[in-house]
């Protein structure tokens, strides 16, 4: 990893694609989902000119920040939202984001409902796992996963995939294997797992986005 975004990227994608020919999958199947939590502008618009045009933000407030301008300017910018999202922050997240994939809960799956209604479209979700089980983290727990999936299904939301955070304690492989197994038992193709440690694992196993930020990035410069 450098400071160079280009060349970071370049060895990334090149990651990616030696990772998708040795599981046999096909070319372009996993997205890669530049994460730019804590980055500066000139890091963010490295990434634009090296082709860079899906991103990842974890804050309503820093994505609105880095991406409402560029948005203006870009038709082509693909915006994920991958941290946990406030119910009265609904509106925002729907305006700006194209993908949701932080639906975890009952509640925010009833409010994005009405919020798609209210404005007449739709956002793709994604249901977070919380396949460690840690209190801490949000996200569904897996023996909850099927009833919660139908229930956003049955609010009318798209749920297009799932996503997870393995343990930092914990190897990665078993959570991503988990996360496919739910996804396989209740008909979802996407696979959201792996960061910048884990990605190529990821892939493996079937991610279809991998979220890597430093990676991409290097080091945060704004907490």
């Amino acid at each position: 990893m450098t400071d160079d975004v280009a060349s970071n990227l370049r060895r990334i994608n090149e990651s990616i694609a030696a990772a998708t020919q040795t599981s046999g999958r096909q070319a372009g199947d996993t997205t890669l989902i530049a994460v730019s939590k804590g980055q500066v502008d000139s890091r963010l618009d490295d990434a634009l000119a090296a082709g860079q045009r899906v991103f990842g933000e974890n804050r309503i407030q820093e994505a609105q920040n880095h991406w409402v301008a560029r948005r203006a300017e870009r038709s082509d910018l693909e915006l994920h939202l991958i941290g946990p999202l406030q119910t009265n922050k609904v509106r925002d997240a729907v305006e700006l984001f194209d993908v949701i994939q932080t639906l975890d809960r009952p509640k925010l799956a009833d409010r994005l409902a009405a919020a798609f209604d209210r404005a007449g479209l739709e956002r793709d979700c994604f249901v977070q796992i919380n396949t460690g089980e840690e209190p801490q983290k949000a996200g569904i727990w897996p023996d909850a996963a099927d009833q919660f999936i139908a229930y956003c299904r049955a609010a009318g939301l798209p749920v297009v995939g799932l996503m997870c955070i393995p343990p930092l304690s914990e190897a990665p492989a078993p959570h991503f294997a988990l996360l496919r197994t739910i996804a396989e038992r209740n008909g979802v193709s996407g696979l959201s797992m792996g960061m910048s440690a884990d990605f190529e694992t990821a892939i493996t196993l079937g991610a279809t986005h991998v979220r890597v930020g430093t990676g991409v990035f290097g080091a945060r410069l704004v907490v």
